[in-house]
């Protein structure tokens, strides 16, 4: 099928290698004897992941990111990481720094320096906020980075409203450019007693998310940073209005005292564009999630090399576009529109 509409991948994904990180490891680590034994970031889970179904995509040198643009009539792809979304789990400060610039510049180096059809996002070390956002400015003035990532599982038992990652939101507003709340790990959320992984991988990212957005929400993040925007992605795009109602509903009972910070409703808040979603092309609710909340605040993502064979991923863009219950102009912002604005990406895609 020709793709008539240009298409920004707002959501792919690097299959990151120690090996490769290694290389670009800042002083004192850089040089080091390395035991392969230890990765470098935490594993997601308990569970098999690095144990693949044949035929999935095993690796992702830039040649294959360029052949899956080429074959799917993608103009850019946005980049994040795959063991670099549990890098909220670090325990050590200065390591979670070291190996977070070291994974930015190895993506600048291998991928988007030569690519102008890949995009890179900085990995953030939220351990330290002032440290990530300065990491944030190098990524983005240095590096040409798009965006900045938040795991949105992290080892620091408070969510992301409190004050004290202020400089993280600061340097974005000041940068105007997007970060993004990412899912993957599963431990600390209470699935220990879900004894498979197709039941953990169902709860993993929408869970994950809902806890920050509802920490940012009703901790006043949006009220006190109004330029900021933040993508929560790869949980769809369903959840948004319920949770919308559900916070409405909360916002109104007498313990609202209880978010001193928040300036508007939670509606005005989620529906300001402010708050980003990616959403899946078979969503049922798709219309109604465009409809109540906010149409130009929406992307599509690949998830690419992730969860699925290859074959299937070239059934996507037919399907959202073959959509009956979609009008051209939500197509057209979806898949490049919106991305266009949320990444930073001018008119004439540069």
């Amino acid at each position: 099928m020709e793709i008539e509409v240009p298409v920004i991948d707002a959501d792919g994904h690097l299959f990151e290698e120690d090996a490769a990180l290694a290389e670009y490891l800042p002083p004192p680590y850089r040089g080091r004897p390395r035991f392969k034994t230890y990765p470098f970031f935490p594993t997601l889970d308990g569970f098999p992941r690095g144990m693949a179904v044949a035929g999935k995509v095993p690796e992702t040198p830039p040649s294959v990111w360029m052949e899956f643009l080429e074959r799917n009539h993608i103009q850019k792809a946005v980049l994040y990481p795959t063991a670099g979304l549990a890098a909220g789990l670090i325990l050590d400060r200065d390591w979670a720094v070291a190996v977070s610039r070291a994974y930015n510049d190895w993506l600048y180096d291998r991928y988007t320096r030569d690519h102008p059809q890949l995009l890179g996002v900085a990995l953030l070390p939220v351990q330290d906020p002032e440290e990530a956002a300065r990491e944030l400015r190098r990524a983005k003035t240095e590096l040409g980075f798009v965006a900045g990532l938040l795991p949105a599982v992290t080892a620091l038992h408070r969510g992301y409203g409190a004050s004290d990652f202020d400089p993280i939101y600061r340097a974005a507003e000041e940068l105007d450019v997007g970060l993004a709340v990412h899912g993957a790990p599963s431990r600390g959320l209470g699935f220990d007693f879900l004894p498979t992984f197709i039941q953990v991988h169902t709860l993993e990212h929408p869970v994950a998310l809902l806890i920050q957005l509802t920490s940012m929400l009703f901790e006043g993040v949006f009220d006190r940073f109004p330029k900021l925007r933040v993508a929560f992605l790869e949980a769809g795009s369903g959840w948004l209005p319920y949770f919308i109602d559900r916070t409405e509903e909360e916002f109104e009972k007498p313990y609202r005292f209880q978010a001193p910070k928040m300036r508007r409703s939670p509606r005005e808040v989620l529906t300001s564009g402010q708050v980003w979603v990616t959403a899946e092309v078979e969503e049922r609710l798709l219309p109604y999630t465009l409809q109540l909340c906010n149409q130009d605040a929406v992307m599509w993502p690949s998830d690419f090399p992730h969860e699925r064979l290859p074959d299937a991923f070239s059934r996507d863009l037919p399907t959202l576009l073959g959509r009956q219950d979609l009008s051209e102009e939500q197509k057209r912002k979806i898949l490049w529109d919106n991305p266009c604005r949320f990444y930073g990406i001018g008119p004439e895609g540069r």
